[in-house]
């Protein structure tokens, strides 16, 4: 793991520093998948229904494999509206099932929701088609990019509309996004495969956003990627978010995670063991100790680390 920089620190607290609505990127231009009015329509939208205070539920979940292999525990999360929240966990905690069981995509890979239930703005969710979650307002960008590497960038974003059939909201929305990602705007009749990792990253991203979410769901968006890529994917979940949209973040680098997110979940072994504000897991020794790789002794070597019985209170 490596340590944490005194530089990286001061990126920490940017987001907290940073005010929610401010623009992002020197662009003035509200993005087009942002919701008109969205701090009114959030505020309406809750006194009339307090249950929609919440836009994304998942309450009390369990998921089975093949009808044996028990994944996730009983596990509840929330995400309101406008909020980044960052779900943290090492490999085989769960959280890429958390996020199939949220976007439809558990029977692909022989699961099965086998108790408790989602709720997506109001309406149960769990047990519905991808197509129609997608329908619903929730887009995600998965591990590893995925993205259709024999089609072009232009290609790739009309896929990401699919579900829409506005011919001028799609215009709109592809302008965003090409603002958004200059380098896309310069490849966009390249062959996806032929793109650097970062700007795979940014094409799934764009396509995501084609479908206009109200809550993007990100699985790993840092993976494989160098610090500066990182750090832009970072400015770019900021003004998604600074747009009215929600996110839920998985992420192995909670460095970057915890910097943008509101509130953040510590995942292990199928269950939720921590939750708080993400300011509170930052500040917290055994959070930056074990996903950090810093604590009240400072920096560890990977030796040191590895020869230490992880012994933490949840």
């Amino acid at each position: 793991m490596v340590g944490v920089r005194g530089q990286d620190l001061q990126y920490v607290g940017e987001r907290q520093r940073t005010a929610r609505g401010k623009r992002v990127g020197g662009s003035r231009r509200r993005p087009a998948w942002s919701a008109t009015d969205v701090g009114t329509a959030v505020d309406s939208a809750a006194s009339e229904h307090p249950e929609r205070s919440i836009l994304l539920a998942a309450d009390d979940v369990e998921v089975v494999y093949h009808d044996v292999s028990l994944v996730l525990r009983g596990l509840s999360l929330e995400v309101r509206p406008g909020q980044v929240v960052a779900l943290l966990g090492g490999n085989g905690a769960g959280k890429t099932t958390l996020l199939r069981a949220i976007t439809g995509l558990l029977g692909v890979h022989r699961g099965k929701l086998t108790k408790g239930s989602i709720v997506f703005d109001g309406q149960k969710i769990s047990g519905r088609s991808a197509a129609s979650i997608v329908r619903a307002g929730i887009a995600q960008v998965m591990e590893g990019r995925r993205i259709f590497s024999v089609l072009t960038v232009d290609e790739n974003l009309k896929m990401g509309a699919i579900t829409r059939k506005d011919r001028a909201e799609i215009a709109s929305s592809y302008d965003a996004v090409m603002t958004m990602f200059p380098q896309l705007a310069a490849r966009r009749r390249q062959v996806a495969g032929y793109l650097s990792g970062g700007e795979q990253q940014m094409l799934a991203i764009g396509r995501a956003l084609m479908a206009v979410p109200r809550l993007l769901v990100l699985d790993e968006p840092s993976l494989g990627l160098a610090p500066l890529i990182v750090e832009q994917i970072a400015r770019v979940l900021r003004e998604i978010n600074s747009g009215g949209t929600s996110i839920l973040l998985v992420e192995q680098n909670a460095m970057m995670a915890l910097s943008i997110a509101d509130h953040g979940y510590v995942m292990e072994l199928g269950r939720v063991v921590r939750s708080a504000p993400a300011r509170e897991l930052l500040a917290d020794n055994e959070i930056r100790e074990f996903y950090l790789g810093v604590g009240e002794a400072g920096r560890r070597s990977f030796k040191s680390m590895k020869a230490r019985r992880r012994v933490v209170s949840w």
